[in-house]
């Protein structure tokens, strides 16, 4: 039982590097994107709805899809009075708790709750309220679910990790 936990928390891990380094090409598109708004707004002297759109619609796939990478590498922000200072065991189990009773169902009611705004956008068509704004919003609706249900992929992660360190760390002390 333990090797396949462990497992699948290599597998998670693994999915989530692969979706954040694909992800993060998004960011050189996005400098694009902003350099051609830059050049349409001061050479032309026009805004085009549909850049600006893109530039959003780019960061927040960016920041969505690659939240689980975050988690997955320790980036993400934390408020840090106490924790460094813990013991390995410590920090595992805070882990362990904050994921088990916070994380992971703050992920699930974030999945549900998206996930049916995704839909009703979907059934609607929506599109952009701007004349000339970027067709088919739910698509950018539906990657909140995806971000989330990646978030909660490595919080499962984050999980069994924190499981095994707490145990690992028990068992020398």
């Amino acid at each position: 039982m333990k090797d396949r936990l462990q497992q699948l928390a290599r597998g998670i891990d693994a999915l989530n590097e692969r979706v954040g380094r694909a992800v993060s090409w998004l960011n050189f598109v996005l400098v694009l994107v902003v350099c051609v708004a830059v050049a349409v707004r001061y050479l032309l002297n026009e805004d085009k709805p549909f850049i600006m759109e893109l530039e959003w619609h780019l960061f927040s796939l960016v920041f969505l899809l690659g939240a689980g990478y975050t988690l997955r590498h320790d980036r993400h922000v934390r408020v840090d009075l106490f924790y460094s200072r813990f013991h390995v065991r410590d920090r595992a189990l805070v882990n362990l708790v904050g994921t088990l009773f916070l994380f992971i169902p703050w992920c699930l009611m974030l999945i549900v709750t998206s996930w049916h705004y995704a839909l009703e956008s979907f059934r609607l068509m929506e599109g952009s309220p701007d004349p000339g704004g970027l067709p088919f919003r739910f698509v950018i609706k539906f990657a909140i679910t995806a971000g989330a249900f990646l978030l909660l992929l490595q919080g499962l992660s984050l999980a069994i990790t924190s499981w095994r360190q707490y145990r690992t760390a028990a068992e020398t002390d």
